[in-house]
């Protein structure tokens, strides 16, 4: 039996309304109106997730899967139940987003390696596998906001799937850039990743398809199906895709 690396126990975030910021103490305690306790964006997951699976997060767009990575990454906490990861973890959010338009894309290596857990001398000794991979040897001094999505998406791509760590959070990693790169990038992840615990958050039900074992679908914030890739996606499209999903 494989070892259970995450274990989500009835999580949820909530994010609180402006009106709800806005009111008193005194106000809040008389106010009955839903819509000012602010919005669920995951509600009651309970999830167990074993060392080596490889899991697609399907769901509409709203549905609560990048709250979710970020949950389990640990960028943000959660307002009721509780996660626990045994191992390393890390990965990316929404590729690219956390690099500093002014800063170089080596400069932005180093920055996102840190943030990943590595050590300087880590990223010394990775970095050049890191620029020969994104293809950015020419690039990789000039700053960020010179790049083109598809140069960041690489590189993001890139640190991720070199960082040294036993659970991998990809989020829509192949979502832009040309089909020579998405086609490299997928070879990636089955190679470099092989050993590796995956959860991948992507609208492409093909990369899904060829990526992963196991897969989840959420709705509105909950979980409303999990199980076998092939059968996650079915539901995904007969119930989320065609607006049928049951409220």
């Amino acid at each position: 039996m494989n070892d259970i690396v995450i274990k989500l126990k009835n999580v949820g975030k909530q994010y609180p309304g402006e009106a709800t910021k806005l009111l008193t103490l005194k106000n809040r305690l008389l106010k009955k109106s839903n819509n000012l306790e602010g919005q669920w964006s995951v509600k009651n997951v309970t999830l167990d997730i074993n060392s080596g699976d490889s899991l697609a997060i399907l769901g509409d767009n709203g549905s609560g899967k990048s709250t979710l990575l970020k949950l389990i990454l640990g960028v943000t906490s959660p307002t009721t139940g509780s996660i626990a990861i045994k191992g390393k973890i890390g990965g990316l959010i929404e590729l690219g987003a956390g690099f500093h338009k002014e800063l170089s894309g080596r400069e932005n290596i180093y920055m996102n390696g840190v943030v990943l857990g590595l050590k300087e001398k880590e990223i010394d000794n990775i970095i050049d596998d890191i620029i020969e991979f994104a293809e950015l040897r020419e690039h990789i001094d000039k700053p960020i906001k010179q790049y083109s999505s598809g140069m960041k998406v690489r590189l993001g791509f890139s640190i991720a799937i070199h960082v040294d760590a036993d659970i991998i959070l990809l989020d829509e990693v192949l979502a832009v850039g040309d089909k020579r790169f998405k086609q490299k990038a997928m070879e990636a992840i089955r190679s470099y990743l092989k050993d590796k615990t995956i959860i991948f958050v992507s609208h492409s039900t093909n990369q899904v398809r060829k990526l992963c074992e196991k897969g989840i679908v959420l709705n509105k914030g909950k979980v409303v199906f999990s199980g076998e890739i092939n059968a996650a996606i079915d539901f995904y499209e007969r119930e989320i895709v065609q607006k049928t999903v049951i409220k």
